[in-house]
């Protein structure tokens, strides 16, 4: 038995046109893509300073909510805006693996780097630092100030260079390799 009044129709649903179904289509598409780069930015490879880890063009998936949460760890590799005023008004971004943390004393000596008086482990260099490139120095470093440096350590400008990295210029750690396809894959420390 039909309960329902005979002229009682069903409600019309309004059907969008084909031209504002795409324009919506278009700016959510747009505004997800501009949310995702805020906090997973993308990052291009440029320079050889991360041999063998990273090579030239290679492109990168950085997260800046790793360090909302925490800190950077030893061996993470980071991106970070560039120490030096000129660079960094040019808007340089580098990218370098963390090697001494806030309150470390980090020291190269032969050619050897040291973190707090004991040699580090460091299978990932591209390959032995020469003298020129790696002479004996010390380095302290102070509260919320990390030390990098790059895998390829004969041909890298980093802390040995621009001393150390304050946090504040840190704008997340390398997480994923997307390009070449070859190279896909999560990065860790």
């Amino acid at each position: 038995m039909n309960n329902r009044p005979n002229n009682l129709s069903r409600p019309n649903l309004a059907t969008p046109s084909s031209i504002k179904e795409i324009v919506v289509t278009v700016i959510f598409v747009i505004a997800v893509t501009a949310l995702f780069d805020l906090a997973i930015p993308r990052s291009l490879v440029d320079g050889q300073s991360m041999e063998p880890t990273f090579q030239d063009a290679d492109r990168l998936v950085i997260s800046r909510l790793n360090y909302l949460i925490d800190r950077p760890q030893y061996g993470d590799i980071v991106v970070f805006n560039a120490v030096d005023p000129r660079d960094a008004e040019r808007g340089i971004m580098l990218i370098k693996r963390v090697i001494g943390l806030p309150e470390d004393t980090v020291e190269i000596r032969n050619q050897q780097v040291l973190v707090n008086g004991v040699m580090i482990e460091e299978p990932y260099i591209y390959e032995a630092c020469s003298v020129f490139k790696c002479q004996d120095e010390t380095w302290n470093l102070g509260e919320d100030e990390y030390f990098v440096m790059g895998d390829n350590r004969n041909h890298s400008n980093d802390s040995r260079v621009f001393n150390a990295v304050p946090f504040d210029h840190i704008i997340g750690q390398v997480i994923l390799r997307y390009w070449p396809l070859s190279s896909v894959g999560i990065i860790t420390r």
